[in-house]
């Protein structure tokens, strides 16, 4: 059996399409499908069904698919291991970030992972706390820092800070920072018009649960996802926005903005570290998740 072809079949049951799959392993989609009809060819199996949604695996499929899993990872951890006899860590690992934090954490965590690991390859790769999910869910990322991440049958999420939200508004003008507006109750808040991301990205539904709590609901002005353009909105008068202080900090114009504290005690969201339960981790993960806890602290603004 062809590792090779092991891996591609890997990867496109993994992602439930030949298209994705062809995207992240870096292959011509024909090149793709005929490697994995040889795999089938030589197991005398049909491994996977296409259809127009996609590919998804057979009974037989299924059973090399966790099969094939533990294979893979057997053989990263021999390169990784090889490695070490060479006097260091090797292998590649993917992490996912937010893109608040991903602004702030993507250069100290490279230089401390070229400076730990220099025979390792780190991939970062941004989004929304759902689809970084998914990414670890399908294998594409090892590793992700989630908003409010929960412990699953498919996932292991341990805290790793809590980052304060702010009631976000355009500065009036003349208005200076000093001294800064006080706090707003949450009550408050559910009465004012939000520019806010689409459901389900993690703020969104922190912000609703929280609010259900005390019997209201939000008043959606605008739903855009992208905290800049969020931002814009906001100082173009079309509403506020709840933003962790990190994404204000590091947008191109704080100044342009108020902050307030929601509540008393301050609102805050969960930032967690997740992993694949399904795939359990290699060495140069482990030092990358070590490598993780010990820089975000250090950068990402928190309570």
């Amino acid at each position: 059996m062809d590792l090779r072809q092991l891996e591609y079949f890997v990867r496109v049951a993994e992602l439930g399409s030949f298209t994705r799959a062809a995207i992240e392993l870096d292959v011509a989609q024909p090149a793709l499908s005929r490697q994995v009809r040889l795999l089938e060819v030589e197991l005398r199996q049909t491994l996977l069904v296409r259809n127009g949604r996609g590919a998804v695996p057979t009974e037989a499929g299924k059973t090399l698919l966790e099969h094939g899993r533990g294979i893979l990872h057997q053989v990263q951890r021999a390169k990784e291991d090889l490695g070490r006899l060479r006097g260091g860590l090797s292998g590649r690992v993917a992490v996912g970030l937010p893109n608040s934090v991903a602004r702030v954490l993507t250069v100290p965590l490279t230089r401390a992972f070229r400076e730990q690991m220099p025979d390792a390859r780190l991939s970062i790769s941004e989004g929304l706390s759902h689809s970084l999910e998914a990414g670890l869910v399908s294998g594409r990322l090892d590793i992700a820092v989630l908003y409010n991440a929960q412990t699953t049958r498919e996932l292991d999420a341990t805290a790793l800070m809590d980052e304060e939200l702010l009631l976000v508004r355009a500065r009036p003008p003349g208005l200076h920072e000093d001294p800064p507006p006080g706090p707003v109750t949450l009550d408050d808040v559910a009465g004012l018009p939000l520019v806010i991301p689409t459901r389900p990205n993690a703020i969104r539904m922190h912000v609703e649960s929280a609010m259900a709590a005390i019997g209201r609901k939000p008043e959606v002005a605008l739903e855009i996802d992208g905290v800049q353009a969020i931002l814009d909105l906001v100082r173009d008068g079309a509403g506020c926005a709840i933003l962790s202080r990190n994404a204000l900090l590091h947008s191109p114009r704080p100044s342009a903005f108020t902050a307030q504290q929601i509540g008393s005690p301050p609102m805050h969201i969960r930032l967690s570290l997740a992993t694949s339960l399904q795939r359990p981790a290699t060495p140069v993960q482990e030092a990358t998740l070590k490598l993780i806890r010990d820089t975000a602290p250090q950068v990402v603004p928190h309570a």
